[in-house]
């Protein structure tokens, strides 16, 4: 089933993109999204600091020797600021905060869920993704795998699945590598763009995509999902879990707040505007069940047509 979408940014939305296009204004709004991050984050009992320390003080050569691809062209809509990173996903910083932001971010969606948000949220969406596939998958792809949190839970959910993670930053891919070897989990790390993965034609039997729908521009959404098409058995499954625009909590959303999210997502208009379940349907998919699995998030799946 797929909701019909208003195409064009209301007002707020236009109002908040003004305040975006003034630098000093959107740098403003970038560092203090960054500041509320930390500081909730060790309100909540994550110890941001801490946990970024440890990795740091790594030697991560070896490991991001093993995982990039030298050839790689990044598209130009990677190469911008994502989550209040100047320099995006392709930073260091970025690899080594990621885990600790998710818990942060996440510990909000449930009423006294801390710190156990994310894993609740991981957990919601395996919830309905074991209910609506027919059969366990045996080969499965991660894509936008970034530090394998979402790898490692599919991986744990199908224990007998062979599952690959893909992503486009060598950096988190380096961080997964080495969360791999720490957990001896047996998963193979590609580093690649998801539009075009230079993976065999069929190879999975469930192509898996979490929280990366909101962070691409429309035209990469349905280059990735034609990609997708391409990459699935007959009978294959796609799943998508990631913020739900219909979704009373955003629709009721502080202006201020949404202009420190905009400030750190540059898409996010054009994937509130997207009908992601149309754009399903033209890749090649029966139309896809679309079910809410938070008070933020919904869970899209499904299958490969013909």
């Amino acid at each position: 089933m797929t909701v019909a979408v208003n195409n064009a940014p209301g007002v707020a939305s236009r109002l908040v993109n003004g305040i975006l296009a003034i630098k000093p204004l959107a740098n403003l709004a970038k560092h203090q999204a960054r500041q509320m991050m930390i500081k909730r984050a060790e309100r909540i009992g994550v110890p941001w600091r801490n946990e970024v320390k440890t990795l740091q003080a790594r030697d991560w050569t070896q490991d991001f020797a093993q995982v990039e691809n030298p050839q790689i062209i990044y598209p130009d809509y990677y190469l911008t600021s994502f989550h209040g990173y100047d320099e995006g996903d392709l930073s260091w910083q970025a690899a080594f905060e990621l885990e600790v932001a998710a818990r942060t971010v996440h510990a909000g969606i449930w009423q006294d869920a801390g710190a156990q948000g994310d894993a609740k949220l991981r957990q919601s969406f395996h919830d309905i993704l074991k209910v609506k596939l027919p059969q366990p998958p045996k080969s499965i792809l991660d894509v936008g795998c970034s530090v394998g949190l979402s790898t490692f839970a599919l991986q744990e959910i199908y224990p007998q699945a062979n599952v690959t993670g893909l992503d486009l930053s060598p950096y988190f891919l380096a961080v997964a590598k080495y969360r791999s070897q720490q957990s001896q989990a047996n998963i193979n790390w590609v580093h690649a763009s998801a539009e075009a993965t230079g993976l065999p034609d069929g190879t999975f039997d469930l192509v898996s995509l979490f929280l990366i729908c909101h962070e691409l521009p429309q035209s990469a959404t349905r280059d990735i999902f034609a990609e997708v098409r391409r990459l699935l058995r007959p009978g294959g499954h796609i799943s998508i879990m990631d913020m739900n625009p219909q979704s009373e909590a955003y629709r009721k959303m502080p202006p201020y707040i949404l202009t420190l999210l905009k400030s750190t997502e540059p898409y996010l208009d054009q994937y509130f505007t997207l009908d992601i379940g149309q754009a399903l349907v033209e890749a090649g998919f029966q139309t896809p069940t679309i079910t809410p699995n938070s008070p933020r998030h919904r869970t899209i799946i499904a299958q490969v047509r013909g």
